[in-house]
């Protein structure tokens, strides 16, 4: 995936330097949201219209360009938690008619007195314009408490790179106002029905769009899970082998750049639930060729394989979550009789269980800085999302959601950003199952795929880009 974005950034910079070409006034002066107090206190944001500047021929195209930039910076903007949004009827200028830059330094510009008045803190203006199929965004973001740029700099690309450009200028204010990366530029794996019967696989913009179906077995492949690099997926399917006539769940790896497949593991049984090492040389897996499910470590060829977890009374010991840091892997057994989150050191020593309440609990996800664990949880028969601290200590409900039907609904998969400030999970809240993230303190759902499709085993990629 690295590889095909470097691509795309070349690309855009043989026009123009996309991240930095003509940035100015950019404030050096410390952050203006602290991570942890958004939630107490949200900012008041204006986003007025973009402004469109071109040849009149290319006026439908631009204006089309305008509302995508818009829309997908704005849902950013929601998404990430920090802003509330002044409502256009609110604004006492003519956004139209006024300058990017503010009066007097710039004829015509805006007037930060008229900003201010109706509480605005942060003031968003962009202007575009679209010369051919090239696309150039000049943005900017004010404080208007201070009367000072924020961020200032010019984006150019190809047209059908305008959602590049809006998660690009969104990663920028996020970085500038709190001194801290965001995802906007990440990806989804996911399981995803095509037709009765069967899933495939697909990568997706982490907004839901752009979706790619990267496989095509016509059965049931599940269970997806990326590389720490971002560059490759595993994967499970029903395979057939032609030499016992039947199908057998095979893990497989997937190379974003070349397209290629490779058979990992292939052994009679279960081979399924692969989560990559940091070192993207190996994987943790459940295979259940020696009988029940158990936990093993695997060199990416399959060659090479540990076993992690030994069942002795017929237990389950499935889904392994690698740490961030490679030295711990949570993981779900049922080795007390019903389904708990346990996590052991990643050569299998030393299991500790962590969770004591509910019916079922499994599917663990650690936070990229290692420090908390998300888990689904059945209590007590629809499933929610929770969040743990890695010991165990600190659980919190984020999710609950009733039917249609006025029954509650099922929420799974839980999978961090990798900013670690949302999680992305599934949910058949509407019927099927879609795709929602919520903040990690519970607050700010959203869902983000709209369709008919049911989707599963949801992961964010844990690269930015």
């Amino acid at each position: 995936m690295k590889k095909l974005l470097f691509g795309l950034m070349m690309t855009l910079s043989l026009t123009a330097p996309m991240s930095a070409l003509a940035q100015e006034g950019e404030s050096s002066s410390g952050l203006y949201i602290k991570i942890g107090q958004a939630s107490l206190k949200k900012s008041l944001m204006a986003v007025p219209p973009f402004q469109f500047s071109g040849a009149p021929g290319s006026a439908s195209s631009g204006v089309a360009a305008g509302k995508t930039l818009f829309d997908v910076f704005k849902n950013d903007m929601e998404i990430s938690g920090f802003f509330d949004f002044i409502k256009p009827d609110a604004f006492l200028e003519d956004v139209s008619k006024i300058g990017l830059k503010p009066a007097p330094g710039e004829a015509g510009g805006f007037k930060y007195d008229a900003w201010k008045q109706i509480g605005t803190e942060f003031l968003v203006r962009v202007g575009y314009r679209m010369t051919g199929g090239d696309l150039a965004v000049d943005a900017y973001v004010y404080y208007v408490p201070q009367q000072k740029l924020v961020l200032g700099k010019s984006y150019k690309g190809k047209s059908s790179d305008v959602r590049v450009l809006a998660h690009t200028f969104s990663n920028d204010v996020i970085k500038a106002l709190t001194g801290q990366p965001a995802s906007f530029l990440s990806k989804i794996v996911v399981s995803r029905s095509t037709s009765p019967g069967v899933k495939e696989i697909f990568v997706m913009d982490w907004d839901g769009a752009n979706a790619r179906q990267v496989t095509k077995h016509g059965t049931i492949a599940q269970s997806p899970a990326w590389s720490w690099d971002g560059r490759m997926i595993a994967y499970s399917a029903f395979a057939y082998h032609a030499n016992q006539k039947t199908r057998n769940l095979d893990l497989f790896s997937y190379n974003l750049d070349t397209g290629k497949r490779f058979a990992v593991s292939y052994r009679t049984g279960v081979n399924s639930g692969a989560f990559f090492f940091p070192d993207n040389r190996h994987m943790a897996l459940t295979i259940s060729n020696a009988g029940s499910p158990d936990i093993y470590k695997s060199t990416l060829d399959g060659r090479t394989l540990t076993r992690l977890t030994r069942a002795t009374k017929g237990e389950l010991n499935v889904e392994p979550a690698v740490s961030p840091d490679g030295s711990k892997i949570a993981f779900s057994s049922d080795r007390t009789g019903q389904a708990m989150i346990y996590v052991m050191n990643a050569d299998g020593s030393n299991p500790k269980r962590l969770t004591i309440a509910g019916r079922y609990n499994s599917t663990p996800a650690w936070s990229p800085d290692g420090k908390k664990i998300a888990f689904a949880g059945a209590d007590p028969r629809n499933f929610d999302i929770f969040v743990m601290d890695a010991d165990g200590t600190n659980m919190q409900r984020l999710t609950s959601a009733k039917t249609a039907a006025g029954t509650m609904a099922s929420n799974e998969d839980p999978s961090f950003s990798p900013d670690g400030r949302h999680i992305l999970f599934r949910s058949n809240r509407t019927g099927k199952f879609q795709l929602y993230v919520v903040g990690v303190d519970g607050e700010n759902e959203h869902r983000v795929t709209f369709d008919n499709h049911e989707y599963f085993k949801p992961r964010w990629s844990p690269s930015f880009d």
